[in-house]
């Protein structure tokens, strides 16, 4: 099991690299998170949810993602309270507080899971959450030590030095953690290391020294990261270098504004390999800039919510103008339900009981309703008949005159809308600008020459296998296999 010292020290990443990097052996891997918080999620084949951090380290085995892989799915709603998914489904919506109370009823579904991964595999490689060092979070703990200990796993911690600070970190766990847990660690990593790491190894010495704990080596910072599918939505203000460099004036521009309760924003990956397509977060207190070609209205896990916030930042007037200029819009999921005129939650649940004005832009209106739309699709682009492949998340219910205009035909339905002049669109498909065909017939659309030969897929391939051999260079993997016999 991979532990972090703190959060974003790179759990996620170091887990698919092991993953790819046993699998490569002929091995059968598969990714395990006991207990994620995101909203960035991916559907299963089971039409069920789990982190889309799991689904790409599913990707690094060369499997399709499973519910199994992420038994415990926390999407936060507003800041204290989020919805829970267990085993892909839905089993409530709690506050931080509640939730900590009760945490310990899901180890049964936890350790249900894993017991099927285990019995088709050869290895699991397991990430915990956030830090073991939060010990005031153990009572109950399913994300870390409480799960190791349920399960009987050896423990490697990491650190992240870029940050400063990670002898202390490392150390500082050490120092908190009961005897038990402590023990339960056998070796440690350092990662994102920039720079001579020779430098480093005094550091290493001394972490050994002190917690005795093996070192397993130091991971230079891998800077071709930024190429995989983003967990945190900070990962997408990162550019992303080019070999075709193409002038700025020239290139399409691409603007999302940034919501408080924005999901699965991995929709944005492909456009930002893209050498032609400038990709540019507008955050709160920020008017959205003059020159979009095109604006992008996200996923949201609070749509209602994200509605009410883009009003307040004047986005809505900004929005109207771009339409008013010439430029397109496309709505995505939650976004797409915004541009219709009205969004009705008449059980309240997002927490927003009633029915609210949208921003008018599509003739088209959305009910909330309890029963989740959750599925991966596949059909194609009724405009520029290229094949499209993602997945559907979502609550919501649209219906309207500008549905007569579909995006999409998917399995034999059609779905989506236009508006009459075509520069506005709406989809609740996620994922499809994942498909090379799709993805430039609709930058050219928008702008002619907008999109180039960049092959999303073998990319992220390369990109997996790139950091597999980064991995592979930087620590002792057979130790690892080693340590994972202990068990």
């Amino acid at each position: 099991m991979i532990q972090g010292a703190g959060s974003n020290v790179g759990k996620s990443l170091i887990v698919a690299g092991l993953c790819r990097a046993f699998s490569r052996r002929g091995l059968k891997v598969r990714p395990f998170k006991p207990q994620n918080m995101s909203n960035n999620a991916a559907a299963t084949p089971e039409g069920g949810e789990i982190g889309r951090a799991q689904a790409l380290q599913a990707k690094a085995c060369g499997v399709p993602p499973s519910i199994h892989m992420n038994p415990v799915l926390l999407k936060p709603e507003t800041d204290t309270g989020s919805q829970i998914i267990v085993q892909g489904r839905r089993w409530g919506t709690m506050r931080a507080r509640e939730f900590g109370q009760r945490k310990s009823e899901l180890l049964p579904a936890v350790m249900d899971s894993f017991a099927k991964l285990s019995s088709m595999v050869d290895l699991i490689v397991v990430e915990g959450a956030g830090s073991p060092a939060e010990v005031n979070l153990r009572e109950g703990d399913i994300a870390n030590m409480g799960f190791a200990e349920a399960a009987d796993l050896p423990v490697i911690l990491a650190g992240d030095i870029e940050r400063g600070g990670v002898i202390a970190n490392l150390v500082g766990t050490h120092a908190v953690l009961p005897s038990a847990d402590r023990d339960r660690i056998k070796a440690f990593i350092v990662n994102k290391f920039r720079g001579d790491v020779s430098l480093f190894d005094g550091g290493m010495k001394a972490i050994a020294d002190h917690t005795g704990w093996s070192p397993l080596g130091v991971i230079p910072y891998f800077d071709d990261a930024r190429l995989l599918p983003a967990e945190d939505i900070l990962d997408l203000d990162r550019p992303v270098d080019q070999e075709e460099q193409t002038s700025e004036d020239t290139k399409l521009k691409i603007i999302v504004p940034v919501m408080g309760r924005i999901a699965n924003y991995d929709d944005l990956d492909p456009l930002k390999l893209e050498p032609g397509v400038h990709l540019e977060l507008v955050h709160r207190g920020r008017p959205l800039p003059l020159d979009a070609d095109l604006v992008i209205l996200p996923g949201s896990k609070s749509t209602i919510g994200d509605l009410i916030a883009l009003r307040e930042e004047g986005w809505d007037i900004d929005i109207a103008a771009h339409i008013r200029r010439g430029g397109h819009v496309l709505g995505l999921c939650g976004g797409y339900q915004i541009l219709g005129k009205t969004i009705d939650d008449p059980e309240g649940i997002e927490g927003h009981l009633g029915c609210y004005y949208g921003l008018g832009h599509l003739d088209v209106a959305t009910k909330l309703l309890p029963d989740k739309v959750i599925r991966p699709v596949n059909g194609h682009h009724l405009s520029s008949k290229e094949p499209v492949d993602g997945y559907e998340i979502h609550i919501g219910r649209t219906e309207g005159s500008d549905c007569a205009r579909p995006v999409f035909e998917i399995e034999k339905r059609n779905t989506g809308a236009t508006s009459a002049n075509g520069q506005i669109i709406g989809t609740y498909v996620h994922g499809v600008f994942g498909r090379d065909g799709f993805r430039r017939a609709f930058l050219k659309s928008i702008r002619d020459g907008a999109a180039s030969n960049v092959n999303y897929e073998a990319t992220v391939e390369q990109t997996l296998d790139a950091f597999a051999d980064h991995l592979e260079h930087a620590i002792d993997t057979d130790q690892v296999l080693e340590i994972a016999r202990t068990r």
